[in-house]
């Protein structure tokens, strides 16, 4: 009765879970313009009809065998990963299916299954072994070898320590039921009808001969008579449910390693402690299974068959924005994008853990979620997506199918539309997003351009008002030679020729520069002299300079003016970013 309330009750917390999660799946805004839910869904399921009867399903049939089933891209990567990774992949789900779903599923296709006969006995042993294996080698990877940069979070120690409370107490409680003599007894009564200890005797020394039973009474050696006597009763009454247990290897060889206390845990009822052990944390593990990183059996094979016939030219843009909030469920948090990232290096010298990709995946779902968040923590995941020099490493490796360059891609278009500045000209977000114009409308495009520039300049307003008086004070002095290289610091032997700004091409493109730049390059330099901090950094043309070096090269005093510019451009993102935190 317990069994089957607490089976059905974890079922039904899963099935909740999981209509929970699906759902989230259409309702999580990737983007601002994000449809409606019932949009999303009907648009999915279309798609999904129409990949199945195409040529398409060709290519999904070959992603399933190659990369779900066989795991190509951990196996081309890592051969100890692929190891880790398959052994509990699938081990652990056919053990789910076989064994914790056995009243579902194998019963109904075995109408004789028993778990005590074989080979469903042999095999649940082996699955669990193989279990315990993966997870030996996944604990050797990740606490002994300590892979670069792998990082491990409070889910990772999760999922271990659940899956090896449930194969470990699964072992011990299989280990004590095969020595218990109370066990053996209450099955006698109970299938075999035998009451009486004298008429169970031949019974008993065929147990305690080839079944491991453990009895304080009747013990070995045997007379052959005896134990013929006993076989003929186990034929009639237990041989169509029992198989001998040398086949459940594991759980044989613990309950012949402790013996000689089986009678002594027999009497404490350990069998009884193990059991709540066992199904507890089978139980917890399923109803807990949709919200925990073992949703990612699902979730994976998921990922990897929609990438397989999605694109950014092809799909529909709900569906691509549907697919990355799968992929956030979808992630293994394994690490293969992170030792592979090109500035992952970066980690080392900035401690901002959204420098890494498979940390910030975990970060850009908070966002998507719209989670509370302060100021802070918005800006150190900003860092994270600004960083990211869209190499493709990341994507190319991980084994989930992940496309995790559309994913940075989209989700950073989204925060461009928060409404915070984000001054990401001056990363190597700002080329890439170029090269990406085509997907994005006029108005979003210049959108972070404007918001920045409005951050930086706000306050700088010499420019904006001729009728202000410029004064000239001991900060603006100061100004000069603040944060400013060697190389900038040439500012001082400008004279005023104004051949930088006669060889700009920025300034050539307007008919009236003065009034689209507010300072052309040589009144910059001008400025700058003055120590005006104010009209120097409140200039568009360090914004507009296009680093084609025309006015560095043609400079005859040898003014490095190019990196004058980009230096005050650094310097006025600064100085916006503490006036806005």
């Amino acid at each position: 009765m317990f069994y089957s309330i607490s089976l059905y009750v974890a079922l039904v917390i899963f099935i909740i879970g999981l209509v929970y999660k699906v759902s989230s799946w259409f309702f999580l805004k990737i983007s601002v313009e994000s449809k409606g839910a019932s949009t999303r869904f009907f648009t999915a399921l279309k798609g999904i009809v129409s990949a199945i009867y195409s040529v398409r399903i060709l290519t999904l049939l070959k992603v399933f065998f190659l990369d779900v089933i066989i795991q190509r891209k951990i196996l081309q990567e890592d051969l100890l990963r692929w190891l880790a990774h398959v052994l509990i992949y699938w081990a652990f789900m056919l053990l789910l299916i076989m064994h914790a779903l056995d009243s579902l599923i194998t019963s109904t296709i075995f109408p004789n299954y028993t778990p005590t006969i074989n080979p469903f006995m042999f095999l649940r042993d082996l699955f669990g072994f193989l279990v315990i294996v993966g997870l030996c080698l996944a604990i050797y990877r990740r606490f002994i070898l300590k892979a670069p940069r792998l990082k491990t979070n409070v889910m990772d120690h999760y999922t271990i320590l659940l899956l090896a409370v449930i194969m470990l107490s699964g072992v011990f409680l299989e280990a004590a039921k095969t020595g218990s003599y109370s066990i053996y007894t209450d099955m006698v009564e109970e299938y075999a009808g035998i009451y009486d200890a004298e008429e169970m005797r031949p019974l008993t020394a065929l147990w305690v001969e080839n079944f491991g039973v453990v009895s304080a009474d009747v013990q070995g050696p045997f007379e052959d008579e005896l134990l013929e006597e006993g076989r003929e009763l186990h034929e009639m009454s237990c041989a169509a449910c029992h198989s001998r247990p040398h086949w459940a290897f594991m759980g044989n060889s613990v309950a012949y390693s402790v013996r000689g206390i089986a009678t002594a845990l027999d009497n404490a009822g350990i069998h009884t402690l193990l059991w709540y052990i066992h199904f507890l944390a089978c139980f917890i593990g399923l109803a807990y299974l949709p919200f925990s990183k073992f949703f990612h059996i699902f979730t994976s094979p998921l990922s990897i068959l929609a990438n397989s016939v999605m694109n950014r030219d092809d799909s529909e843009a709900v569906n691509i924005e549907t697919r990355q909030a799968l992929e956030f469920d979808a992630c293994t948090h394994c690490g293969q994008c992170t030792s592979r990232c090109s500035v992952g290096i970066v980690f080392e010298q900035f401690k901002n853990i959204n420098i890494l990709p498979s940390e910030k995946i975990q970060s850009l779902k908070k966002v998507a979620s719209k989670k509370d968040m302060d100021r802070e923590e918005f800006l150190h995941i900003l860092d994270g997506a600004y960083l990211c020099t869209n190499c493709r490493r990341c994507t190319d490796v991980c084994p989930a199918g992940i496309n995790l360059e559309d994913l940075w891609f989209n989700m950073k278009e989204g925060m461009f539309k928060s409404g915070y500045p984000e001054f990401s000209l001056l990363s190597p977000l700002s080329y890439y997003r170029g090269l990406m114009r085509d997907t994005i409308s006029e108005q979003d495009y210049k959108k972070p351009l404007t918001q920045a520039r409005k951050a930086i300049t706000e306050g700088y307003d010499l420019i904006k008002d001729d009728s202000k008086v410029i004064s000239i004070s001991a900060h603006d002095n100061e100004f000069k030679d603040e944060s400013l290289s060697s190389q900038a610091s040439t500012f001082k032997d400008c004279f005023g020729c104004q051949t930088c700004t006669n060889v700009c091409p920025v300034v050539a493109n307007y008919e009236n520069p003065k009034e689209k730049l507010g300072l052309l390059p040589h009144q910059i330099m001008y400025s700058l002299g003055l120590g005006i901090k104010e009209l120097t950094l409140g200039s568009n043309m360090l914004w507009d300079c296009v680093t084609c070096y025309q006015c560095q090269e043609s400079c005859p005093q040898g003014v490095k003016v190019t990196e004058v510019l980009f230096e005050l451009k650094n310097l006025a993102v600064d100085n916006a970013s503490e006036t806005n935190a």
